[in-house]
């Protein structure tokens, strides 16, 4: 699971890495007032768990109280759904770093990506010159050792004084890594302010991102994620119920069981010229949530459910009979295309037959078979 901005840097400040002073808000007024207590020139940002915000006006340096209030009023009511404005002290910025650790799953190690040049092209230069990137793979039993720390500051461009400053910044993050069982620590920027005569530079964490495995969740109180999570109602109700979503536009919606055939339906859908509504993955631990799938496909108000399945230890048998019962207590509207394989299938057959359905044993005509549908050909019957 992604944390927000603010959260990342609450990690990063409790591990005792550096952040601007700031504060949170929820209304353009709040946003105002903290500029006005904070000085001028500020930042205001959004909290989105999206990438690249400056680009997409979503960051803003501002000169006044009515340039804050105008800009989170926009921000507020604009159209990425923000809740909350992080509004920060603007920082004299020197140099900007990217530094960050996730995991790398073919080592089975931790991996520190560094680089001198950190902002918001990390991507590009990661594209275009990947040399730039610094790659230090820690031991997970082990953690970083001293040396690679060193070694990293010095890499980064940093002098003994700098190196003495960068390795607290740089344990601290591997501190929040460990701790928050993260799938990605990152700071971008990673901001070296001016030098002044009397103030040495300062490492400051500009940006921040922590991506929390969700598996471990049980053990990490306090992130538990919310709407603010998620694109839709119906994703965050599927969340809560623990069944994979994501949230689409178009007419079908998918109720599949098992990720890779999902994700081959959905690519199947859309080679025969159709359009998702929604993904939903009801296999694994969910093959006896049907009700409670095909009620989230049906608050997209799709023109067709696709019902792909291919049931081993999920078996088909059972999955069958919770579409027949989703059936019999949400009575749908839309047509409902069932393609059901796998263990138990004759079973299957007989209940989608007394369902009212036609079953379907490939999973290509029942994509033809759905998009015909969605687009009000006679496709058959449904």
């Amino acid at each position: 699971m992604k944390l927000f901005e603010y959260q990342a840097k609450e990690a990063f400040a409790a591990e005792g890495i550096p952040i601007p002073r700031g504060l949170l808000c929820d209304t353009a007024d709040a946003v105002a007032s903290a500029a006005a207590g904070l000085g001028f020139p500020c930042v205001v940002k959004s909290q989105v768990l999206r990438g690249g915000r400056g680009k997409a006006g979503l960051i803003r340096l501002v000169r006044s109280e009515a340039e804050a209030r105008s800009y989170a009023a926009q921000l507020l009511a604009g159209p990425h759904e923000v809740k909350k404005i992080l509004v920060e002290v603007a920082v004299d910025i020197d140099r900007e770093i990217y530094l960050s650790i996730t995991v790398d799953p073919e080592a089975a190690t931790a991996l520190i990506l560094a680089c001198a040049d950190g902002g918001v092209e990390i991507e590009e230069l990661a594209r275009t010159t990947p040399e730039k990137i610094i790659r230090e793979k820690v031991d997970i039993d082990a953690g970083l050792l001293p040396y690679q720390a060193r070694n990293l500051g010095y890499t980064l461009g940093f002098d003994a004084e700098g190196t003495k400053r960068f390795v607290p910044i740089l344990e601290a993050l591997w501190r929040v890594f460990r701790k928050h069982d993260a799938e990605l620590a990152e700071i971008n920027p990673l901001f070296v302010t001016k030098a002044r005569e009397d103030k040495p530079a300062r490492i400051i964490a500009g940006d921040g991102k922590l991506s929390i495995d969700d598996n471990s969740q049980f053990r990490q109180p306090g992130t538990e994620p919310d709407r603010s999570h998620f694109d839709s109602d119906v994703a965050f109700e599927a969340a809560k119920e623990g069944i994979p979503y994501l949230q689409f536009d178009g007419d079908i919606s998918l109720m599949c069981a098992g990720a890779g055939l999902t994700t081959v339906v959905y690519d199947l859908v859309n080679y025969e010229g159709g359009s998702i509504a929604n993904y939903l993955e009801f296999g694994g631990p969910n093959y006896k949530k049907a009700v409670r799938a095909m009620e989230l496909c049906l608050k997209n108000e799709p023109k067709v459910i696709l019902i792909v399945t291919f049931g081993t230890i999920a078996r088909a048998d059972i999955m069958a009979d919770g579409i027949a019962e989703a059936i019999l207590k949400l009575k749908p509207r839309c047509p409902i295309v069932a393609c059901i394989r796998g263990t138990g299938e004759e079973k299957a057959v007989e209940t989608l037959k007394a369902a009212g359905l036609d079953p379907l044993f490939d999973t290509e005509e029942a994509v033809r078979r759905a998009v015909a549908l969605a687009k009000g050909s006679q496709g058959g019957k449904a």
